[in-house]
């Protein structure tokens, strides 16, 4: 089992920057792909980006695309995402998920154990 603690939210203004961590824990870390997920007020959850447990190829929305990086630190346990160019649509809670030996999956679905979430504001 893993247990996941994000971090890393505030408030900025559009066109700032963030870095969300994802930490985990459990010695099982490494062979879990980590996905990361928001969800805005009234509106449903949806995939922003995940990185596979096997440090393969990346998955980015595209609405994030250019804009958000993931990436991983094993040696810690976590999982971070790099947010820049920050615009108010990006407003959500943002939730990190973790999949055990799965490819990088964007179905919420796919993921097995969720964090708690950390909240992300955007203003214009």
């Amino acid at each position: 089992q893993v247990q996941l603690v994000e971090s890393g939210g505030g408030f900025v203004q559009a066109g700032g920057s963030l870095r969300l961590s994802c930490a985990a824990s459990g010695r099982t870390f490494s062979r879990h792909t980590i996905g990361w997920f928001r969800q805005a007020p009234g509106k449903e959850r949806e995939f922003v980006a995940a990185i596979p447990w096997s440090g393969g190829r990346t998955n980015y929305a595209g609405s994030v695309k250019g804009r958000f990086t993931i990436s991983r630190d094993n040696t810690k346990n976590t999982v971070y995402l790099q947010m820049v160019s920050l615009k108010p649509e990006d407003t959500a809670v943002y939730y990190c998920a973790a999949n055990l030996f799965g490819r990088a999956e964007i179905t919420a679905g796919a993921y097995d154990y969720w964090g708690q979430g950390t909240q992300v504001t955007v203003s214009s």
